[in-house]
C-alpha cells in the first residue's frame, strides 16, 4: 500500500496522512492516532528516501561513540539502551545511525553532523561534569537529548537519567540498617556524571548512620567482571575488611562475588553485596522462578532508551516544546546477597 492508498482508504488528503505520520503539531491528536492504527493495520511502510526529501529531514538519529569506549557496544547496559531507543525509532519511522570515532575527533564528528544535516538529532552518551559537547550542539542546532546529566552545566538542556545519588543513599542505608560499618563502595569511572553521584549518595547515607568511610575500601574503575573481581580481592586483604560491598553494576558484582567466594566465605551470610542491576535483558539478576538473586537497585535502562528517543523526536517535531527532562527512580530490590554483619575476623582470614 502506498501512501495515496492509505490517503483514499481514511478519506483524507495524501498531505494529512503525511503530516500526521511525521509528528507535525497541526494534526489532530484524534486524526494522528486513526492514522497510524491505520498504517499498523495495512502494513503500511513509508519510503522513507521520498519521505526525506518530502519532510527536508535526515530521518536518521545519531550515536557517537568513542573508540576508547567501543566496548561499551558489547556492554548489556548500551545494548539495552539502543534497543528501547529503538523501538521509538522504528516506529516513527527513523533509521539508527552510528558512528565509532577516536576521541580526539568528538568535536568534529558533532560538527559535521551539524552542519552536513546527516541526522536529525543526537543522543550523547555518558556525560561528563562541564560536558564540552552539550555546549557544542546547542550552539550548532542540532537536536540533542543527554542519556545521564553533566554537573555543571547551568544552561538547560533535555536528559533522561536515574535518579543515582539516591538510589545509593538507599542501597548504602540499607546496608547500614542491616548493622554494617565497614562497606566498600565498587563505582564506575567518576569522571562520569553518574558515578560522581552514586558516590555522594553513598557518603550521604555512612554520614546520616554516623559510619566513617574509609578511602581504602573505595574504588572507581570501568565497570567489568575483572576490575570488580581485583577491587574487591585488594579491599579483602586489608586489615580490616568489609563486610559488605556496593557495587556500580551487577557485571562488577559477579567479580566481588568472585572474590568473595574464592576466601571460602558465603555471600548473603558471611559478606553482603548490593549492586544496581539496571533490570538487564541479558544478564538478568533471577532465578528461574523471578526470585532477584543479588539485592539491587533496579532501573531499566531500555526504558530510559525508548524515553531519551521519544524525547528526541519531540524536539525534532516541535522545538518549541523543549528543554524536556525526565529522572527515573531506581527500586531497591532485596535478594539473597545481603544479611546482618557476621564475623569480621573470618573475612579478614586467608
Amino acid at each position: 500500500m502506498n501512501l495515496k492508498q492509505l490517503a483514499d482508504l481514511l478519506e483524507l488528503s495524501p498531505t494529512t496522512v503525511s503530516r500526521a505520520l511525521n509528528g507535525y503539531p497541526e494534526v489532530s491528536e484524534d486524526t494522528r492516532r486513526r492514522v497510524l492504527a491505520a498504517a499498523e493495520a495495512h502494513h503500511y511502510s513509508p519510503n522513507l528516501r521520498a519521505r526525506s526529501l518530502a519532510t527536508g529531514r535526515a530521518m536518521a538519529i545519531g550515536h557517537v561513540i568513542p573508540v576508547s569506549t567501543s566496548h561499551e557496544i558489547m556492554n548489556p547496559v548500551f545494548a539495552d539502551f539502543i534497543a528501547g531507543a529503538s523501538e521509538a525509532y522504528g516506529k516513527a519511522g527513523y533509521d539508527l545511525h552510528l558512528t565509532l570515532i577516536p576521541d580526539a575527533d568528538q568535536a568534529r564528528i558533532y560538527r559535521e553532523l551539524g552542519s552536513r544535516r546527516a541526522v536529525d538529532g543526537v543522543i550523547v552518551h555518558s556525560p561528563g561534569r562541564g560536558d564540552a559537547r552539550i555546549a557544542m550542539l546547542r550552539a550548532s542546532g542540532l537536536p540533542f537529548v543527554v542519556h545521564g546529566r553533566a554537573t555543571g552545566e547551568a544552561a538547560p538542556y533535555s536528559w533522561v537519567d536515574v535518579n543515582n545519588r539516591r538510589a545509593f543513599e538507599r542501597a548504602a542505608g540499607h546496608l547500614c540498617d542491616l548493622g554494617h560499618r565497614r562497606i566498600a563502595l565498587v563505582n564506575g569511572l567518576e569522571t562520569l556524571d553518574f558515578a560522581r553521584r552514586r558516590r555522594e549518595g553513598f557518603a550521604v547515607a555512612l554520614a546520616a548512620h554516623d559510619v566513617a568511610p574509609d578511602p581504602a575500601l573505595m574504588s572507581s574503575d570501568e565497570m567489568t567482571e575483572t576490575n570488580g573481581y581485583r577491587a574487591a580481592r585488594a579491599m579483602l586483604d586489608e586489615a580490616d575488611p568489609p563486610t559488605a560491598f556496593l557495587v556500580s553494576s551487577i557485571i562488577s558484582g559477579t567479580g566481588v562475588r568472585r572474590a568473595v567466594e574464592e576466601r571460602g566465605l558465603v555471600t548473603g551470610r558471611d559478606v553482603s553485596i548490593v549492586i544496581h542491576d539496571d533490570d538487564l535483558s541479558y544478564f538478568r539478576n533471577s532465578d528461574p522462578a523471578g526470585e532477584a538473586l543479588f539485592t539491587a537497585t533496579r532501573s531499566s535502562v531500555r526504558l530510559a532508551g525508548r524515553l531519551a528517543a521519544e524525547m528526541l523526536l519531540q524536539l525534532i517535531a516541535r522545538p518549541e516544546s523543549g528543554p524536556l527532562t525526565r529522572l527515573l527512580e531506581a527500586e531497591l530490590i532485596v535478594g539473597r546477597t545481603t544479611c546482618a554483619p557476621r564475623n569480621p575476623q573470618k573475612i579478614g582470614s586467608r
